[in-house]
């Protein structure tokens, strides 16, 4: 007798819920981001962010009606996000050739090669991040020198991000000297700490206000379309393991409130994360995860080539999850009776 119970892929959603309202949820909360950066990086940054999604809407069209041969996807709004998390991990002034290539790889590669939503093992955006990272560093590195949209000047300025000045006082076991660092090519000072937490920063122009992220989480948190759990074990472990090594030697580690609010931490911790496909779904299951992307994505910044790791860390760790979610099942209803 054939089994009439199907498992479908993730995400599963339940009551009135649906992945298409889950989905513009998410676009909804990553809009105050998003108005942030367009007014520091301006018309760029809507180029970028337009180009991507059409981008990986047309990609997974193509891919859904001639290869793959299925219904298409495109209402669910999947597509959107990638597109719109890709974009939100590029500097404003990366090539639209780079951008449009960025789509492809993770749409084709990282999400469709696999079957589309609900069977991809690796979060899309951020595979289509990391090869252009690994493919084209110098462009993936170049970030613009933000300002306000009503300001008036060369646009064409690119200068470090906290990062990765912290990076190079930290080989020099300088740190302490990062709020007297001035850029010597663009005679920049370092952003302080305000000016980190509302986006005045060099960095991909989605992660680059603390606040505005801040903002939309607790949007998502509120609509329960995401948990505590990723989030608050991503940041709490990074956290601790930042101040341990602060506390060890602070003439070559940053202090832990420093990766707070710089680079993507609080972007990956609860826009990426929390992806529902990639991540595990028992309470214990997500708190391993995010216990594991907050270490890693320290050790990666420390001890790795790049000054950044969040990327890296939260990919690792999809790669964890049907392990995890083995070790981590959640209770059966009943029990085995004994003949």
């Amino acid at each position: 007798m054939n089994n009439p119970l199907f498992v479908s892929g993730s995400p599963h959603v339940h009551a009135n819920e649906s992945v298409k309202k889950i989905m513009w949820a998410v676009v909804i909360a990553l809009s105050p981001a998003l108005f942030v950066s367009i007014y520091y990086f301006g018309l760029p940054a809507i180029i970028v962010t337009a180009v991507s999604i059409l981008s990986c809407m047309l990609f997974e069209y193509l891919i859904q009606k001639y290869l793959l041969k299925g219904k298409n996807t495109l209402g669910n709004g999947s597509a959107v996000i990638t597109g719109l998390l890709l974009a939100f991990n590029l500097p404003s002034n990366l090539p639209l050739p780079w951008v449009i290539v960025g789509a492809f790889v993770a749409i084709g590669i990282g999400k469709m090669a696999f079957g589309g939503l609900g069977r991809n093992p690796f979060n899309p955006a951020l595979v289509g991040r990391v090869f252009l990272l690994i493919s084209r560093p110098v462009e993936m590195t170049s970030w613009p020198v933000p300002k306000s949209i009503w300001s008036f000047g060369v646009d064409a300025v690119t200068g470090p991000t906290p990062l990765g000045v912290m990076k190079m006082l930290a080989m020099e076991d300088s740190v302490s000297q990062y709020g007297d660092y001035v850029d010597p090519l663009t005679f920049q000072e370092m952003p302080n700490y305000a000016q980190m937490l509302f986006g005045q920063m060099g960095g991909s122009f989605g992660e680059i206000s603390v606040i505005a992220l801040l903002v939309g989480a607790i949007f998502l948190l509120f609509r329960k379309v995401i948990t505590w759990h990723i989030p608050v074990s991503f940041i709490l472990s990074s956290f601790l393991l930042a101040g341990a090594l602060y506390l060890h030697n602070p003439a070559c580690y940053a202090n832990p409130f420093f990766h707070m609010v710089t680079g993507g931490l609080i972007l990956g911790a609860f826009f990426m994360a929390t992806d529902m496909v990639t991540s595990p779904s028992s309470p214990w299951g997500m708190i391993i995860f995010g216990t594991g992307c907050g270490i890693l994505t320290i050790i990666i910044r420390v001890f790795g080539a790049y000054p950044e790791g969040v990327s890296f860390a939260i990919l690792l760790m999809n790669a964890m999850t049907p392990m995890i979610n083995k070790a981590f099942k959640p209770k059966r209803f009943g029990e085995k009776v004994k003949n």
